[in-house]
Protein backbone atom coordinates (compact mmCIF):
# COMPACT_ATOMS: atom_id res chain seq x y z
CA UNK A 1 0.00 0.00 0.00
CA UNK A 2 1.51 3.42 -1.20
CA UNK A 3 2.11 6.27 1.99
CA UNK A 4 1.24 9.69 0.57
CA UNK A 5 0.01 13.19 1.72
CA UNK A 6 -2.86 14.94 0.67
CA UNK A 7 -4.12 18.62 0.68
CA UNK A 8 -7.53 18.88 0.82
CA UNK A 9 -9.30 22.28 -0.21
CA UNK A 10 -10.42 24.64 2.90
CA UNK A 11 -7.35 22.68 5.16
CA UNK A 12 -4.07 24.81 6.05
CA UNK A 13 -2.14 21.29 6.23
CA UNK A 14 -1.48 17.90 4.66
CA UNK A 15 -2.89 14.73 5.97
CA UNK A 16 -1.30 11.58 5.54
CA UNK A 17 -3.30 8.97 3.65
CA UNK A 18 -2.72 5.51 1.90
CA UNK A 19 -3.56 4.93 -1.58
CA UNK A 20 -4.48 1.51 -3.11
CA UNK A 21 -5.57 0.86 -6.41
CA UNK A 22 -6.05 4.70 -6.66
CA UNK A 23 -8.28 4.59 -3.92
CA UNK A 24 -7.54 6.86 -0.91
CA UNK A 25 -7.52 5.22 2.56
CA UNK A 26 -8.17 8.03 5.15
CA UNK A 27 -9.31 7.75 8.71
CA UNK A 28 -10.41 4.47 7.70
CA UNK A 29 -13.11 5.82 5.07
CA UNK A 30 -11.94 4.53 1.54
CA UNK A 31 -12.59 7.61 -0.96
CA UNK A 32 -12.37 7.91 -5.07
CA UNK A 33 -10.13 10.60 -5.55
CA UNK A 34 -13.07 12.00 -7.36
CA UNK A 35 -15.01 12.45 -4.23
CA UNK A 36 -12.79 14.68 -2.58
CA UNK A 37 -12.32 18.40 -2.94
CA UNK A 38 -8.53 17.96 -3.69
CA UNK A 39 -6.01 21.12 -3.34
CA UNK A 40 -2.56 21.82 -4.78
CA UNK A 41 -0.50 19.56 -2.36
CA UNK A 42 2.82 21.56 -2.44
CA UNK A 43 3.90 25.09 -0.59
CA UNK A 44 6.78 25.71 -2.82
CA UNK A 45 8.26 26.94 -6.18
CA UNK A 46 8.14 24.53 -8.83
CA UNK A 47 11.36 24.73 -10.97
CA UNK A 48 11.24 22.92 -14.34
CA UNK A 49 14.35 21.56 -16.39
CA UNK A 50 14.70 21.41 -19.68
CA UNK A 51 16.27 19.01 -22.65
CA UNK A 52 17.02 16.72 -19.74
CA UNK A 53 14.96 13.32 -21.75
CA UNK A 54 17.49 11.67 -24.23
CA UNK A 55 14.75 11.65 -26.77
CA UNK A 56 14.86 15.58 -26.02
CA UNK A 57 18.23 16.50 -26.37
CA UNK A 58 18.69 14.19 -29.77
CA UNK A 59 15.87 16.12 -31.35
CA UNK A 60 17.53 19.19 -30.60
CA UNK A 61 20.94 18.37 -31.40
CA UNK A 62 21.42 20.13 -34.86
CA UNK A 63 20.14 23.30 -33.37
CA UNK A 64 21.98 22.94 -29.93
CA UNK A 65 25.71 23.23 -32.58
CA UNK A 66 24.71 26.10 -34.53
CA UNK A 67 24.89 29.71 -33.11
CA UNK A 68 25.02 31.38 -30.41
CA UNK A 69 24.90 28.31 -28.36
CA UNK A 70 27.73 26.27 -30.64
CA UNK A 71 27.45 23.45 -28.58
CA UNK A 72 24.88 21.06 -26.26
CA UNK A 73 24.47 23.01 -22.21
CA UNK A 74 26.63 22.01 -20.08
CA UNK A 75 24.47 22.35 -16.60
CA UNK A 76 20.73 21.91 -16.14
CA UNK A 77 18.69 24.63 -18.13
CA UNK A 78 15.88 25.85 -15.39
CA UNK A 79 12.83 27.63 -15.48
CA UNK A 80 10.09 28.91 -12.56
CA UNK A 81 6.63 28.34 -12.97
CA UNK A 82 4.96 30.91 -10.82
CA UNK A 83 2.33 30.64 -8.21
CA UNK A 84 -0.44 32.15 -10.50
CA UNK A 85 0.07 29.12 -12.26
CA UNK A 86 -0.79 26.47 -9.91
CA UNK A 87 -3.81 24.65 -10.18
CA UNK A 88 -5.44 21.01 -8.68
CA UNK A 89 -6.28 18.00 -10.09
CA UNK A 90 -9.67 17.78 -11.85
CA UNK A 91 -9.60 21.72 -12.02
CA UNK A 92 -10.04 23.27 -15.71
CA UNK A 93 -6.81 24.52 -17.87
CA UNK A 94 -7.58 28.14 -19.72
CA UNK A 95 -7.37 28.10 -23.38
CA UNK A 96 -6.10 31.90 -24.08
CA UNK A 97 -8.57 33.90 -26.67
CA UNK A 98 -5.55 34.09 -29.18
CA UNK A 99 -4.68 30.71 -28.74
CA UNK A 100 -5.98 26.94 -30.44
CA UNK A 101 -3.58 24.29 -28.67
CA UNK A 102 -1.98 23.85 -25.99
CA UNK A 103 1.13 21.50 -25.07
CA UNK A 104 1.09 19.20 -22.39
CA UNK A 105 4.04 18.72 -20.23
CA UNK A 106 4.01 15.89 -18.58
CA UNK A 107 6.50 15.53 -15.92
CA UNK A 108 7.73 13.54 -12.79
CA UNK A 109 7.70 15.95 -9.93
CA UNK A 110 10.42 15.92 -6.76
CA UNK A 111 9.29 17.27 -3.56
CA UNK A 112 11.98 18.38 -1.47
CA UNK A 113 12.10 17.22 1.78
CA UNK A 114 15.26 19.61 3.68
CA UNK A 115 17.36 22.68 2.56
CA UNK A 116 19.53 21.42 -0.30
CA UNK A 117 22.33 23.44 -0.89
CA UNK A 118 25.77 21.68 -2.85
CA UNK A 119 24.75 18.21 -2.05
CA UNK A 120 26.35 15.34 -3.46
CA UNK A 121 24.77 12.22 -5.62
CA UNK A 122 25.04 9.68 -3.11
CA UNK A 123 23.30 11.59 0.00
CA UNK A 124 21.07 13.53 -3.07
CA UNK A 125 17.72 10.70 -2.57
CA UNK A 126 17.99 11.68 1.67
CA UNK A 127 16.58 15.27 0.45
CA UNK A 128 13.92 13.90 -1.12
CA UNK A 129 10.23 14.33 0.16
CA UNK A 130 8.40 12.13 -2.00
CA UNK A 131 7.08 12.27 -5.75
CA UNK A 132 3.96 13.74 -7.47
CA UNK A 133 2.74 14.34 -10.95
CA UNK A 134 2.75 17.68 -12.80
CA UNK A 135 1.64 19.25 -16.21
CA UNK A 136 3.70 21.77 -17.17
CA UNK A 137 0.75 23.16 -19.79
CA UNK A 138 2.40 25.87 -22.39
CA UNK A 139 1.25 27.72 -25.53
CA UNK A 140 3.39 26.12 -28.23
CA UNK A 141 6.77 28.03 -28.76
CA UNK A 142 10.05 27.78 -30.59
CA UNK A 143 12.21 29.54 -27.53
CA UNK A 144 14.24 26.43 -25.80
CA UNK A 145 17.18 28.21 -23.83
CA UNK A 146 14.82 30.92 -22.38
CA UNK A 147 11.36 30.14 -22.39
CA UNK A 148 8.90 32.72 -22.64
CA UNK A 149 7.19 33.84 -19.58
CA UNK A 150 3.99 34.43 -21.57
CA UNK A 151 3.73 31.14 -23.43
CA UNK A 152 4.33 29.27 -19.90
CA UNK A 153 3.60 31.23 -17.12
CA UNK A 154 -0.40 31.75 -17.92
CA UNK A 155 -2.67 31.19 -14.91
CA UNK A 156 -3.76 27.56 -14.38
CA UNK A 157 -0.74 26.17 -16.55
CA UNK A 158 0.57 23.59 -13.37
CA UNK A 159 -1.67 21.47 -12.31
CA UNK A 160 -0.32 19.37 -9.34
CA UNK A 161 -1.44 16.16 -7.59
CA UNK A 162 -3.11 14.69 -6.55
CA UNK A 163 -1.07 14.25 -3.73
CA UNK A 164 2.22 13.81 -2.90
CA UNK A 165 3.79 10.10 -2.63
CA UNK A 166 6.11 9.29 -0.10
CA UNK A 167 9.64 8.52 -1.30
CA UNK A 168 9.32 5.06 0.69
CA UNK A 169 6.88 4.04 -1.40
CA UNK A 170 8.80 4.62 -4.88
CA UNK A 171 10.47 1.89 -5.74
CA UNK A 172 12.80 3.01 -8.29
CA UNK A 173 12.11 6.92 -9.33
CA UNK A 174 14.78 6.32 -12.46
CA UNK A 175 12.37 3.42 -13.81
CA UNK A 176 9.01 4.82 -13.66
CA UNK A 177 6.70 4.69 -17.13
CA UNK A 178 5.07 8.29 -17.89
CA UNK A 179 1.70 8.06 -20.08
CA UNK A 180 -0.58 10.54 -21.18
CA UNK A 181 -3.87 9.77 -22.47
CA UNK A 182 -6.33 12.59 -24.45
CA UNK A 183 -9.91 11.74 -24.68
CA UNK A 184 -8.82 8.27 -23.08
CA UNK A 185 -6.50 7.43 -25.99
CA UNK A 186 -2.96 7.24 -25.64
CA UNK A 187 -1.04 9.98 -26.93
CA UNK A 188 2.48 9.57 -25.72
CA UNK A 189 4.38 6.79 -23.07
CA UNK A 190 8.32 7.22 -21.93
CA UNK A 191 9.74 6.40 -18.95
CA UNK A 192 12.19 8.17 -16.21
CA UNK A 193 14.92 5.57 -17.25
CA UNK A 194 15.49 7.61 -20.03
CA UNK A 195 16.97 10.75 -18.35
CA UNK A 196 19.92 12.70 -19.08
CA UNK A 197 20.49 13.30 -15.63
CA UNK A 198 19.29 10.53 -13.39
CA UNK A 199 17.19 12.03 -10.48
CA UNK A 200 19.85 12.03 -7.60
CA UNK A 201 22.32 13.63 -10.57
CA UNK A 202 19.52 16.29 -11.57
CA UNK A 203 19.76 17.41 -7.24
CA UNK A 204 23.19 17.44 -7.38
CA UNK A 205 24.04 19.38 -10.57
CA UNK A 206 21.28 22.11 -9.38
CA UNK A 207 22.06 22.32 -5.79
CA UNK A 208 25.56 23.05 -6.93
CA UNK A 209 24.83 26.61 -8.06
CA UNK A 210 21.23 27.13 -5.84
CA UNK A 211 19.50 26.35 -2.93
CA UNK A 212 16.18 24.06 -2.74
CA UNK A 213 14.13 24.67 0.05
CA UNK A 214 11.58 22.33 1.77
CA UNK A 215 8.17 22.07 -0.05
CA UNK A 216 9.97 23.07 -3.57
CA UNK A 217 9.27 20.67 -6.63
CA UNK A 218 11.95 19.76 -9.04
CA UNK A 219 10.55 18.88 -12.44
CA UNK A 220 12.74 16.02 -13.80
CA UNK A 221 12.03 17.14 -17.26
CA UNK A 222 9.19 17.05 -20.27
CA UNK A 223 9.84 13.86 -22.68
CA UNK A 224 10.43 14.75 -26.53
CA UNK A 225 6.82 14.59 -28.57
CA UNK A 226 4.71 16.58 -25.81
CA UNK A 227 0.92 16.27 -27.52
CA UNK A 228 -0.90 18.91 -28.29
CA UNK A 229 -4.69 19.51 -26.37
CA UNK A 230 -7.68 21.59 -27.77
CA UNK A 231 -10.77 23.38 -26.27
CA UNK A 232 -13.06 20.15 -24.49
CA UNK A 233 -10.61 17.59 -24.20
CA UNK A 234 -9.83 15.53 -21.44
CA UNK A 235 -6.20 14.93 -20.01
CA UNK A 236 -4.85 12.59 -17.70
CA UNK A 237 -1.05 12.21 -16.76
CA UNK A 238 -0.71 8.61 -15.35
CA UNK A 239 2.97 7.72 -13.33
CA UNK A 240 3.69 4.12 -12.24
CA UNK A 241 3.38 3.86 -8.24
CA UNK A 242 2.32 7.44 -7.93
CA UNK A 243 -1.14 7.69 -9.72
CA UNK A 244 -3.14 9.72 -12.03
CA UNK A 245 -3.59 13.66 -12.77
CA UNK A 246 -6.67 15.04 -14.97
CA UNK A 247 -7.77 18.45 -16.45
CA UNK A 248 -9.86 19.30 -18.85
CA UNK A 249 -9.39 22.39 -21.82
CA UNK A 250 -12.23 24.87 -21.48
CA UNK A 251 -12.35 28.59 -23.14
CA UNK A 252 -10.10 30.84 -21.03
CA UNK A 253 -13.10 33.32 -20.48
CA UNK A 254 -15.24 30.21 -18.64
CA UNK A 255 -12.87 30.35 -15.49
CA UNK A 256 -12.73 31.66 -12.80
CA UNK A 257 -9.57 33.26 -12.17
CA UNK A 258 -8.51 34.37 -8.48
CA UNK A 259 -9.49 37.76 -8.12
CA UNK A 260 -11.70 37.96 -10.39
CA UNK A 261 -14.52 35.65 -8.89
Amino acid sequence: MIQAKIKLQNQLTSEDIQIENNQIIKNGNTYDVSQLQIDVPIKGTVYGTLLNYRGELEAMKEQMNQSPYNAPPKGPILYIKPKNTYTSFAQPIPLPQDTEQLSVGAALGIVIRKTATRITEEEALNYIEGYTIVNDISIPHESVYRPAIRFKARDKFCPIGPWIVNASSVTNPNDLRIRVLINETTVQENTTANLVRPIAKLLADVTDFMTLQAGDILLVGVAEHAPLAKIGDHIRIEIDEIGYLENTIVQEENVAMEGNQ
